[in-house]
């Protein structure tokens, strides 16, 4: 039979404390850095690769692209969800694309004949505290290379599925 004293340790090391400043309801860390998308990895943060897209138009077409053929930031995940403790990007602006791979990099077909093409993916925010907020993907995601982007901003926060 377990003592009482034995019983609360157990307790302690199991639930995380609720006054900890560096943990939020969720039992994750805060994120580090602010306007920055975390991806929740278990019990862990993970921070998007940052990038900025270029522009390019070609034959009609409007493409954005980011550089490299695949981004360091992976998961297994086809549901992956995000953190972000927003200071000055609103969460309501991001937007989750996914690219195609192509001559060295990861582009994005915007605009086609002047009719755009792109169609982000649904997010579902949930705010978890102060400016902390999850970001939750309404769809499952096959394998391949995704990018959360500011709406108007050439910022990229960029991940792959695997």
């Amino acid at each position: 039979m377990l003592r009482l004293g034995t019983l609360l340790a157990l307790c302690a090391f199991v639930l995380p404390a609720q006054d900890d400043p560096h943990t939020n309801r969720l039992g994750l860390p805060n994120p580090p850095k602010q306007d920055v998308p975390f991806l929740i990895h278990g019990s862990e943060l993970r921070e998007l690769e940052s990038t900025a897209a270029a522009a390019e138009e070609v034959k009609n077409q409007l493409k954005f692209w980011v550089p490299g053929t695949a981004s360091s930031v992976r998961t297994p995940l086809a549901s992956p969800e995000f953190l972000i403790d927003s200071k000055d990007i609103d969460p309501r602006d991001l937007e989750l694309y996914g690219f195609q791979v192509a001559s060295g990099r990861r582009e994005l077909l915007y605009r086609k004949k002047k009719k755009v093409v792109a169609e982000p993916y649904f997010l579902q925010l949930d705010g978890i505290e102060a400016r902390v907020v999850r970001i939750r993907i309404s769809a499952s995601l096959p394998p391949g290379e995704y990018g959360l982007t500011p709406e108007g901003s050439d910022a990229v926060f960029a991940f792959a599925v695997f």
